[in-house]
């Protein structure tokens, strides 16, 4: 009864302390309990791999995918560590019974560490007085190991001495056990290396810890799942002695990193073996000797700043490298995956400074490679253009380019018919003749081509554009350029505005009112505009006598033409998506483009859908005083078959009006409401059956009047508003 009490709190002064301070490891196994609180009190729930005898207290994310490392998992539930199951009763309501450091050995079933204790003079220590953490290789660790037979039959030195090696001096529970943290063992204050990961695995010596926190009157007990052996090398000089790295210790000396894998710290190194180095092409590998910082970039990317032992990975994780890009450590099964690649031929080469994996590839970093090396299967039809037009043999190691690659998607079955030659011009437009990382681009900059064009770059606040053509994400750095990957061709420009809507033949009429209005030149002359140009189609329902009206006053003329006109460059690629873009027009006001991404299958409805103005507003301020103020607004119709929505919103200083005009389907009931200042009247107007009813204007009078008159004429087939003229006092 007296050593069932001390048991009982013994486990419940250390478990109060725990939740204190409880470490990854502790929370894991709370989790695990959690998830078995159906079994009965003191249940664990624990994950094995399918065909293996490998069990995990699992994180959250392998016991919902029931699998780790990519193989199946079942579920076990057993008592958790410190507690039995008693005969008759659910789950596990005794506290096991405490002991010495020995006794507590055969209680966690370490049968044959603690019967190579006693063979090795050891018990006598494990039973007196003292304070020790023991990590006890379980049984399944001793078969295991290949010179268990030379270790034992070597006397009972080695073995005591092997068996210390396990051994601290004092209770560490696994709280206590720290990240990175290297603590003296009993046998010559040799270091154990301990590391313990956000996913609860603790490890030392990369032998992880499977059932922990086993108290003893005389210390802990913690089972491990391999035996461990004394470290006395660095990563320096595992490269060094180790036959099959003699390609690496060459590269690490002529990069001058070798150095720096002798100093102390926390490394995981994969290491490429001879045979990896003697798979690489002939010329990348003189290529990559004969470039100390490419080459020492290349080996930074074999190197992590943390120590990642193979029992740790569980699941594929993302990690930081030297070299600064990322590279995937996961598993498959017993085997590590490296960028999801098996490559690893041994695990767990323990050193001072950290952990060497051995792998049967060298691993190549953007930063190692030429920018044509960069180009992936996306941009596959432009990286073999460039060669078969002989652009990528004159492009030099030495020299640096910028690759503007156009997805495969861009090239359309007209632009691969055309002349090789004037394919080559095309293909030399899009390489800029320097380095330009992403980052170094800003607006208004000039780049210059292969080809001998200056190419525009465009900033916007979600996009960055180049001409006419959208960067997408992906850009990429290499040692001799930057890759950036473009949604479309490039089109440098080659002519005016004037010239290209003169040579269209759509826009007589809006180059007529331009023309009248004395503002051809602007269409000339050098700038950065953008022009939202009407089609003759859009003026189609205007007559002679509306457009002698407008040509009438010039004022009013230039007003609305220069609302079409915004200062910059906007390309479509560059309008964000789903809000309303505010552009400054030339006329003073802000013109409201709403951009939308459509999931449209075919490109010419693309263009289509592309072309349509949601949200247009005109306003002219008043010269001299009220009576002379003149609004204009016009509602462009479009298919009657497509369903728009246009707010005009106009204010002056002393009434706000909203016309809101909405179009429907033929078929559907059309409503046209407009709404007046409140304190004035609201007015609405419903028109009937929508087959039958086109309304042609709607026209108000004197300023102190509001009133609605409408014409309803019986066109049977089509429903449209086609213009909407407001207007107060005559125009200015």
């Amino acid at each position: 009864m007296i050593l069932l009490f001390t048991a009982t709190f013994t486990i419940l002064a250390l478990s109060s302390l725990d939740q204190v301070e409880s470490s990854a490891y502790d929370k894991i196994v709370t989790h695990s309990r959690i998830r078995a609180k159906n079994q009965g009190p003191n249940v664990c729930a624990l994950q094995q791999v399918m065909g293996t005898k490998k069990k995990y207290f699992s994180t959250c994310r392998n016991w919902y995918n029931k699998s780790i490392c990519g193989k199946k998992a079942m579920v076990l539930y057993e008592c958790c560590p410190g507690y039995m199951k008693l005969e008759g009763k659910q789950g596990c309501p005794a506290v096991a019974p405490i002991d010495t450091v020995f006794g507590t050995l055969d209680l966690v079933k370490a049968k044959i560490t603690q019967q190579y204790s006693d063979q090795s003079k050891l018990r006598e220590e494990l039973e007196g007085a003292g304070s020790y953490t023991m990590f006890a290789p379980s049984d399944d660790a001793w078969e295991e190991l290949d010179p268990v037979t030379s270790l034992v039959s070597s006397g009972n030195t080695e073995l005591y001495n092997a068996l210390h090696y396990h051994m601290v001096n004092k209770r560490l529970l696994t709280k206590d056990l720290k990240n990175d943290m290297t603590i003296e063992s009993m046998y010559n204050k040799q270091g154990l290396y301990i590391n313990h990961y956000s996913n609860g695995v603790v490890t030392v010596n990369c032998a992880r810890i499977i059932h922990g926190n086993q108290v003893a009157t005389n210390g802990v007990v913690h089972v491990i799942d391999r035996v461990i052996s004394v470290v006395s090398q660095t990563i320096k000089d595992v490269i060094e002695s180790n036959d099959d790295l003699t390609s690496l210790n060459t590269a690490a000396l002529s990069s001058g990193l070798l150095g720096q894998l002798a100093e102390p710290g926390h490394y995981t190194l994969f290491a490429p073996t001879n045979e990896a180095f003697e798979n690489l092409d002939s010329d990348v590998l003189e290529r990559l000797m004969s470039d100390t910082t490419v080459l020492q970039a290349l080996l930074k990317y074999h190197l992590l700043n943390s120590v990642q032992c193979s029992e740790a990975i569980m699941a594929g994780s993302v990690y930081g490298t030297l070299e600064g890009s990322n590279i995937e450590i996961g598993c498959d099964g017993e085997s590590l995956t490296v960028n999801g690649i098996k490559m690893v031929l041994k695990k767990d080469i323990v050193t001072s400074n950290g952990v060497i994996h051995l792998i049967n590839q060298v691993l190549m970093p953007d930063s190692a490679k030429q920018v044509m090396e960069l180009i992936g299967k996306s941009q596959s039809i432009f990286s073999d253009m460039v060669s078969e037009l002989g652009l990528s043999a004159a492009m030099q190691s030495e020299t640096e380019y910028t690759i503007l690659a156009p997805l495969n998607g861009a090239f359309s079955d007209e632009t691969m018919s055309m002349d090789q030659r004037l394919l080559k011009i095309i293909l030399e437009n899009h390489i800029v003749k320097r380095k330009v990382s992403l980052s170094d681009l800003y607006s208004g900059q000039l780049l210059e081509t292969l080809g001998g064009k200056l190419l525009r770059v465009f900033i916007y606040r979600t996009a960055v554009c180049i001409e006419n053509a959208c960067m997408v994400r992906g850009s990429r750095e290499g040692s001799n350029g930057v890759l950036h990957l473009m949604r479309s061709l490039i089109q440098p420009p080659e002519t005016t505005i004037y010239e290209l809507l003169l040579k269209d033949g759509r826009f007589k009429i809006f180059l007529a009112l331009m023309e009248s209005a004395g503002l051809t030149d602007l269409l000339k002359q050098e700038g950065s505009y953008t022009l939202f140009a009407p089609i003759d189609a859009a003026f189609g329902t205007l007559t002679e006598e509306d457009i002698t009206l407008l040509k009438s006053d010039i004022n009013a003329l230039r007003a609305i033409l220069l609302y079409h006109f915004s200062n910059g460059v906007f390309i479509n690629g560059g309008l964000e998506g789903g809000v309303t873009n505010l552009l400054k027009t030339i006329q003073g006001n802000n013109l409201q483009v709403l951009s939308v991404n459509l999931p449209v299958g075919r490109e010419d409805i693309l263009i289509l859908l592309r072309r349509l103005i949601k949200y247009m507003q005109l306003k002219v301020h008043p010269v001299h005083h009220r009576t002379n103020t003149h609004t204009i607004t016009r509602v462009i119709k479009g298919e009657p078959s497509i369903t728009k929505v246009t707010r005009v919103i106009e204010e002056d200083p002393s009434i706000t009006k909203v016309t809101r005009v909405i179009e429907e389907d033929p078929s559907i009931t059309k409503v046209t409401r407009v709404i007046e200042d409140p304190n004035v009247k609201i007015t609405r107007v419903t028109n009937g059956d929508p087959s039958i009813t086109i309304i042609k204007g709607v026209v108000e009078g004197e300023p102190g009047i509001n009133k609605v008159r409408q014409v309803n004429e019986g066109k049977p087939s089509i429903t449209q508003v086609t213009r909407l003229i407001e207007s107060m006092s005559k125009l200015h």
